[in-house]
């Protein structure tokens, strides 16, 4: 494929890709929410605790270095983008990764992190 149209009808046609190839906007805005959501990086790192699995949220704040309720208000980020999600058990509320496409998507970042 050229990188440059030279007919109009080229031009239409690479358009009309384009535009088939992008959700609606009320998809790219719930996509955009969820990758602000994972690019901050106390969020991740609760994500990448939570690939180990279920924890409540001592485990978590112990095992990225914040305190409960910092951790807490960055869970509630996540619950509200359905990335984590939460069941309680006795007095704890035990968190776990709700959308393993996210996870998969932050493994392959991981993976890239020394590729050359």
């Amino acid at each position: 494929m050229k990188n440059t149209c030279s007919t109009p009808e080229e031009h239409e046609g690479v358009i009309k890709r384009a535009l088939a190839a992008m959700p609606g906007e009320d998809d790219i805005a719930v996509m955009a929410a969820r990758f602000k959501a994972i690019s901050e990086p106390s969020r991740l790192k609760i994500l990448l605790a939570l690939s180990a699995g279920e924890l409540c949220v001592e485990h978590i704040a112990k095992a990225v270095g914040g305190n409960q309720s910092a951790v807490s208000h960055q869970l509630t980020t996540l619950k509200l983008n359905k990335i984590v999600k939460c069941r309680r058990e006795g007095k704890n509320m035990l968190y776990s990764v709700d959308d393993e496409h996210i996870m998969a998507m932050i493994e392959a970042a991981k993976e890239h992190l020394h590729h050359e």
